[in-house]
């Protein structure tokens, strides 16, 4: 199971992003991070933030380790499309499309070992007291 990150609504053509995304699929973060600040297109920089927000999820909500992350999935999908007019000859107005696209990043790795928490720490020192106490009477008498 992985780790989900969409960034939706990029005022971008979903056919100019998907030339980046592509680049990137199948790789892991790390590579692909690297991959996208060397890539001279203005489509690269949302496809990284939505990594980048794919990793930090995957690090501080799910406890993923950031090192051994892979894009498990790329995907991007049209969004809304704005109607807009450009002003053409004889006073007409001719309409267009201003396209826009959804990013959707799944990532997948190691996960952590869960650590043991100051709680579950006290709890134990707590239990091992009265224990030596109750072991300490019973050579007494």
């Amino acid at each position: 199971m992985g780790v989900l990150a969409v960034a939706k609504g990029v005022r971008m053509s979903p056919r100019k992003v998907g030339v980046v995304a592509a680049l990137v699929r199948g790789r892991s973060v790390e590579d692909a991070l690297t991959i996208l600040s060397h890539v001279p297109r203005a489509s690269a920089i949302p496809v990284r933030k939505a990594i980048e927000s794919a990793k930090a999820n995957a690090d501080h909500n799910h406890n993923y380790k950031p090192e051994t992350l892979v894009i498990s999935e790329i995907s991007v999908s049209p969004g809304v499309r704005l109607k807009r007019y450009r002003p053409a000859a004889q006073g007409r107005a001719l309409p267009f499309m201003r396209r826009t696209s959804h990013i959707r990043v799944v990532v997948d790795g190691e996960v952590r070992a869960p650590k043991k928490t100051a709680a579950a720490k006290a709890d134990k020192t707590v239990a091992d007291k009265p224990a030596a106490k109750t072991a300490a009477k019973k050579e007494s008498k």
